[in-house]
């Protein structure tokens, strides 16, 4: 098939399946844009190649890992998005609802498609869905890596031990990879007996919904591939260049890109792009890069690779024994879940950023880590302390459910891709984090202010790390 993207990119999921004369389907998940989608540009390419329509089809499920509206919301109204885009193209948009595997499924046989495209992903349950399809799939199946800039499993073929092993891989790959996105070209049109749809029935998606309702949505971010590129936009003009601040969470220079990185609303590769062309300090360019690029994949790379990834099981040895040797360890505080969600401990840093997180679905990441550390420390378990924070990670976070999340938080509590520091009580040789040493780089109380100034503890340093 000759195609627009690079062939390493695709992996066709069951070798020696038919190609039919239906439609291609592109089973849209992780990658929910037009713009700049290397899934959708090989749907594109192979239904040009064989002279027939494109489709492209959501699965939303009514409950997913505990999203609550605030997450959907944010989903669904990209997708209005998408529907738009899609139809200026001519392209038919399916969004169905129910259990993916099912109503997939359901779809190819109501197109009679000849093929079905979709989207890379390392986690757990978006593997078995596809595993699920293919058992009752008898037509070929690409995936596409359209997340990565290296696509996941061509930068290693087994789990990088830290940034610096997965580095110098993706390094030596990117002038093969990050290279400019071609125009989608266009498809033949769908005749309505094939299966061309009216427009989508976006209230019945909403009431579809069985999501908590009680996280509310937020307004300072507007969803979608078009509010995505403004962002981008604001933060290449009026943050980049302050970039090295990063680590101060008073600063306000991040890009509050996250979100539509994880919906897949905006392009990893278009950032970078965008973000290599800006005349702005070119240190500032070199740590974003760094971020973006080495340590989002190398969060692929790990939830792929080792799929105990929300676990204690999924730690390196090394932090499961340290972590096993001081179990038995007095802990100087103790919370329950109720108690950390609504920001009642005793630490009012601690608090402030659950706060930060609760109102506005998005937590500094500097201050995600000192988060994550305390629940291990004012939990009974490691196992415990890994339950905490991933619930409370995934609902109240706009990129809940995402290999950075689950990755941080296991570096956080378990050593993964750190090395073993100095032995402590509770911690073991996990690396330690505390308000007081926090203070020595950002104002503290300032943070403290910003985020709950009126109900938490008014004592910045009652925490136990002098």
């Amino acid at each position: 098939m000759s195609t627009s993207i690079h062939p390493a990119r695709a992996t066709q999921l069951n070798h020696g399946a038919e190609l039919g004369k239906g439609p291609v389907l592109y089973w849209m998940s992780r990658d929910q844009r037009v713009q700049d989608n290397w899934a959708l540009l090989f749907a594109a390419d192979m239904a040009v190649e064989h002279n027939v329509p494109l489709h492209v089809a959501f699965c939303l499920a009514p409950v997913f890992l505990d999203a609550t509206i605030r997450q959907y919301g944010f989903l669904l109204k990209g997708l209005v998005e998408v529907e738009t885009e899609l139809r200026k193209r001519e392209i038919t948009f399916h969004l169905r609802l129910g259990e993916p595997p099912a109503t997939l499924l359901g779809l190819v046989q109501e197109l009679q498609a000849g093929a079905l495209v979709t989207d890379f992903d390392p986690l757990r349950i978006k593997r078995k869905w596809k595993k699920d399809v293919l058992q009752e799939l008898n037509i070929p199946c690409h995936e596409v890596d359209a997340h990565n800039i290296v696509p996941c499993l061509v930068a290693s073929n087994k789990q990088e031990y830290a940034a610096r092993t997965i580095r110098p891989k993706i390094h030596r790959l990117l002038d093969e990879y990050l290279t400019p996105f071609p125009d989608l070209p266009t498809v033949p049109k769908a005749s309505r007996e094939a299966g061309a749809s009216s427009r989508v029935d976006w209230d019945t998606a909403w009431e579809s919904l069985r999501v908590n309702t009680k996280v509310a949505e937020v307004d300072w971010l507007k969803p979608g591939t078009r509010p995505g590129s403004k962002v981008l936009q604001e933060f290449l003009e009026h943050r980049l260049e302050h970039y090295d601040q990063r680590n101060d969470p008073n600063a306000q220079v991040l890009s509050n890109l996250s979100p539509y990185l994880h919906f897949g609303q905006i392009s990893a590769q278009r950032v970078s792009l965008e973000v290599m062309r800006s005349a702005k300090s070119a240190a500032s360019r070199e740590a974003f890069l760094e971020e973006l690029i080495v340590r989002r994949e190398l969060a692929d790379n790990f939830c792929w690779y080792n799929q105990a990834y929300d676990t204690v099981d999924g730690f390196p040895d090394w932090a499961r024994k340290t972590l096993d040797d001081h179990r038995r360890d007095k802990r100087p505080y103790t919370y329950d879940i109720e108690e950390f969600a609504s920001a009642t401990t005793h630490d009012p840093l601690w608090n402030a950023a659950q706060r930060e997180m609760t109102e506005t679905g998005k937590m500094h990441g500097y201050m995600r880590m000192y988060w994550a550390k305390k629940i291990l420390e004012w939990t009974s378990s490691p196992e415990q302390a890994m339950d905490v924070a991933i619930r409370l990670n995934d609902t109240y976070e706009l990129d809940g459910r995402d290999p950075n999340g689950y990755t941080g938080i296991a570096w956080s509590i378990g050593g993964v891709h750190d090395r073993p520091w100095f032995e402590r009580p509770i911690f073991g040789k996990i690396r330690f984090m505390s308000a007081s040493g926090c203070s020595r780089k950002f104002s503290v109380q300032d943070y403290i202010d910003r985020h709950c100034p009126d109900s938490c503890p008014s004592n910045p340093n009652r925490d136990q790390d002098q």
